[in-house]
């Protein structure tokens, strides 16, 4: 399950310093709780729901599930039997109980240096209390569900955390998605009212929100499905509206008062005007432990997205641990997680796991390289930030551009690094830990899914020495397995798929009106194991590394390789910012490898190089990983989130362009750029 002890050589030890602070100093002690979660799962969690107010106290088992398709319908339950309210969990309880009102919930950094805001719990219950009024006085009750379609504005967390406190049901669409994928989740979940805003920079970019929203509902009006109501947040054009006391609305620096907002007033209202006169005390609804909290849609293998629902209590529970122990939490910190609330990221860890804790947050609208490529450099020296969470993407993205932006900030407020998303390759690590931790600050590499709900493989600081780019050892009450093709657990030093053998609190209950689908995507291929799609790897110390999808992975001549571990040796070349691998059919071996490589500033492109490239990876992997075709690419197909758009490569390296919706593109024009560099692929 876990190694005895950890390994003493090959791996980075946190400092002793740390160490002292630590909630888990040891691996010694990681060890002891970690069995104490698997074994005696009610007693490890129920120590954890002790600093939250339940209204009833569970009454059945403390976690009760069913893995196993062949006996019957698959479940998971936690505490059953309880009810409380996530919502007065996350402000109520640390503004009243813990007496914390006046404590900075975030500091808001708006696209425009210089646009920020800083909100307290007290202001932020105050407004969250108020618009759960105007959601209420539109018709809003338990259960239903609302549609959420807004930029990185701190009334996005007030209308996720309203819904929350009367037990409504937040569906969160990116704002960076099309109005054809806001149409489908509205239709899909069955909203009954979408809150929106008029629109928002993205770097230089105008986005105009409230176009995209309203064609979205005409959309879903033409499939004879109509949302009667929409709430629109003025974030650009409120220069000449009247904000109410104690508005959290950010005074846009950068405001668009001739920005173009279709209204509608038959549909369309105001967030402004209704919050105005919304009373300010709204009593929670107190909720059974297994009632609905959110519903966030993923990508599906059929181009359908999944609809993950996350219930109350379980979830409540695990984002509020894994955030203190995964980032050792403690009161004086400044955290700053760089996701998007759209995403599962945010969800749990801008949301919920840190306003559980009570802690002091950032909440950045921007980009990491507008207006320069120092811009998180300076936020992180502006707020004093302590514990800093980003994606590998904009690691590597920012790697290109040298050390020298990075170090014009001193940084010195840093303690602990994090990376979400995707494997993260040993050399963007290494800079990382080197160039903007200074070498002092532990790596947590989180390994989760949205499905997840938290982490749950992660170093944890202090308590378990780091590899550069493994997840290390799984999160309490989490139990990995390695399977093979045939569904056999393999034991020690292997590769093959990552499963997990029992649930842990805050993993997803279904796919929102789709049990059957949840069953068939999850537990059908392995009966009796949670199957995360994953491939990964166990080294000889027990370390787990997550070689990416199953769908990443390439069949040569028999052979499956990771595309993460292709791209990985590519990127060790020092002429190489980022690198992305995908297959293409051979009539002899299957699959060939065709590889996308976008180069460092001032390097350029040519057979000398490439032939370096291919002896890298067949050095580093073997000669049946050397690569076929090896295309300079100057920009990547990425959405706006920063992942790389696959299938859009698969297509590239095909010579097809049916790409299906290519709306979620922050730069469609990249496309056409990667076509015109295309390798001669005649076979």
């Amino acid at each position: 399950m876990i190694p005895d002890k950890a390994p003493g050589e090959d791996v980075l030890h946190a400092s002793e310093d740390l160490k002292k602070e630590a909630h888990i100093p040891s691996f010694e002690k990681y060890k002891e709780l970690y069995i104490k979660s698997v074994e005696s799962p009610e007693e490890f969690w129920g120590d954890v729901a002790k600093d939250f107010f339940w209204k009833t106290k569970y009454t059945g088992k403390f976690l009760d599930y069913n893995f196993d398709v062949t006996k019957g319908e698959i479940y998971v339950k936690c505490m059953e039997g309880a009810t409380t309210n996530i919502c007065y969990n996350v402000l109520d309880r640390i503004v009243h109980e813990r007496k914390l009102g006046d404590r900075v919930a975030f500091y808001w950094e708006g696209n425009e240096p210089g646009d920020q805001k800083t909100v307290t719990y007290r202001e932020l219950l105050l407004q969250v209390c108020k618009f759960a009024n105007v959601l209420k006085s539109q018709g809003v009750k338990k259960g239903d569900r609302v549609s959420i379609y807004m930029p990185m504005v701190v009334e996005l967390v007030v209308a996720m955390l309203a819904c929350a406190r009367i037990g409504a049901v937040h569906s969160i669409v990116f704002a960076g998605f099309s109005a054809e994928s806001l149409c489908e989740r509205i239709m899909d979940s069955q909203c009954c009212l979408l809150v929106t805003a008029d629109g928002f920079y993205r770097g230089d970019k105008l986005i105009n929100l409230k176009l995209i929203a309203d064609e979205a509902l005409q959309k879903c009006r033409d499939k004879s499905f109509t949302v009667e109501k929409c709430i629109m947040l003025k974030h650009l054009t409120k220069e000449d509206v009247a904000l109410p006391p104690g508005s959290l609305s950010p005074p846009a620096k950068r405001a668009c008062p001739d920005l173009q907002v279709p209204w509608n007033p038959e549909v369309d209202m105001c967030w402004h005007s209704l919050i105005g006169g919304a009373s300010e005390e709204c009593e929670p609804v107190w909720c059974d432990s297994e009632d609905p909290l959110f519903i966030l849609y993923t990508s599906g293998s059929t181009g359908k997205p999944k609809g993950v629902l996350h219930t109350v209590s379980g979830y409540m529970l695990y984002t509020a641990a894994t955030f203190k122990l995964v980032f050792d939490y403690h009161s004086d910190d400044v955290y700053w997680c760089t996701a998007d609330i759209g995403w599962i990221t945010g969800h749990s860890y801008i949301t919920y796991g840190p306003l559980a804790n009570g802690a002091t947050s950032v909440l950045f609208e921007g980009l990491p390289t507008y207006p320069d490529v120092s811009r998180m450099w300076e936020i992180v020296d502006k707020y004093q930030v302590s514990k800093f969470y980003t994606a590998p993407t904009a690691i590597r993205l920012l790697m290109k551009y040298g050390s020298e932006p990075v170090q014009k900030y001193k940084r010195t407020s840093l303690k602990i690094l994090g990376t979400v998303g995707e494997p993260i390759n040993p050399e963007a690590w290494q800079w990382y830990y080197n160039v903007v931790g200074e070498k002092r600050c532990p790596v947590v590499d989180t390994f989760w899914q949205t499905e997840t709900g938290g982490h749950v493989m992660t170093p944890l600081p202090a308590a378990t020495p780091m590899k550069p780019g493994s997840a290390t050892f799984p999160f309490f009450g989490v139990v990995p397995a390695i399977l093979n093709e045939s569904g056999e657990e393999l034991e020690g030093s292997n590769e093959g798929y990552l499963v997990f053998k029992q649930p842990w609190p805050g993993v997803m209950r279904t796919v929102y009106g789709n049990h059957q689908r949840f069953e068939t995507t999850y537990f059908k291929k392995f009966p009796g194991y949670y199957v995360t799609g994953d491939g990964c790897r166990r080294d000889k110390d027990g370390y787990y590394w997550i070689t990416g999808r199953i769908d990443d992975m390439l069949n040569v001549s028999g052979h499956l390789l990771s595309t993460a571990e292709v791209e990985s040796a590519l990127v060790e070349h020092e002429a190489v910012a980022e690198a992305a691998v995908v297959g293409r059919p051979h009539p002899v071996k299957g699959e060939s490898l065709y590889c996308f490589v976008t180069l460092n500033d001032g390097i350029n492109y040519n057979q000398k190089l490439e032939t370096e490239l291919k002896k890298q990876v067949r050095e580093k992997i073997g000669a049946i990983a050397t690569p076929d075709y090896i295309q300079n690419a100057p920009s990547l197909p990425k959405t706006r989130s920063g992942k790389i758009m696959r299938r859009v490569l698969r297509k590239i390296a095909c010579n097809e362009r049916d790409f299906g919706d290519v709306s979620t593109l922050a730069d469609s024009s990249v496309i056409e750029q990667l076509f015109e560099n295309r390798c001669c692929t005649a076979m």
